[in-house]
């Protein structure tokens, strides 16, 4: 039977849905260490904000650049394209266990990736890759808007800090909802540059060293909720 591929917007709703078993409900995006520290849980949409202006960039550019690769490079050089995207993708993220948690989130989807599409070049590669290298692999087979792309990275980021922050805090859950909305209206005047890369050197590197910190201690906390 072929398999028939819905327009890019199908494909960002399905990828960007909190229900696909790949695995990203095991995350709080380093929110539960930071309210184990004090931030006050008021602060998420700050927190939102401040990834959309430091991680994100560089998981969206990631995404994006590992579109390109796989869909110029060709099956054949698929892997090594992969692979050396990745390898940029680890040297802007200095925090062992937040790459740690990036991979584990990488081989969910990739694994939902080959049971969808076993035909694509992605079902072939074998080694951990972050969970931004993989859906812009996906997003290469699927046909995926670059623009689609970006947004979608930046959806799922927040969207994780807000589904986990409902699940640590008492908080009316349209709150975070509008938090969700201005961090994605914050990264959108970027969008359109970080839809173009097309180089892993081109790929933003930008840190939050506080971020960085928590997602550190937090394989240390007693009784968390989440893995990261």
């Amino acid at each position: 039977m072929t398999l028939r591929l819905p327009d890019s917007g199908t494909l960002a709703l399905l990828l960007a849905d909190s229900r696909l078993p790949s695995g990203g409900h095991v995350t709080s995006n380093g929110l539960e260490s930071a309210l184990r520290a004090g931030m006050p849980p008021a602060c998420a949409r700050e927190y939102m904000l401040t990834r959309m202006e430091t991680m994100v960039p560089v998981e969206a550019g990631t995404a994006v650049v590992a579109r390109h690769a796989l869909a110029a490079g060709g099956d054949a050089d698929s892997g090594a394209a992969l692979a050396a995207v990745d390898s940029e993708w680890a040297a802007r993220t200095p925090s062992a266990a937040q790459r740690d948690i990036a991979r584990a989130l990488g081989a969910g989807l990739a694994r939902l990736a080959r049971t969808l599409w076993p035909r694509s070049p992605i079902a072939r590669i074998g080694a951990p890759l972050s969970r931004a290298t993989v859906i812009g692999a996906i997003a290469a087979t699927t046909g995926m808007r670059a623009g689609d792309l970006v947004r979608v990275v930046a959806y799922d980021d927040a969207q994780a800090v807000a589904a986990a922050l409902l699940k640590l805090e008492p908080l009316d859950p349209a709150i975070p909802v509008g938090w969700v909305l201005d961090a994605c209206a914050h990264l959108e005047p970027r969008v359109d540059a970080l839809a173009a890369l097309t180089r892993p050197h081109a790929i933003p590197a930008s840190g939050a060293p506080q971020i960085e910190m928590w997602a550190e201690a937090h394989p240390t906390l007693p009784r968390r909720l989440f893995r990261a």
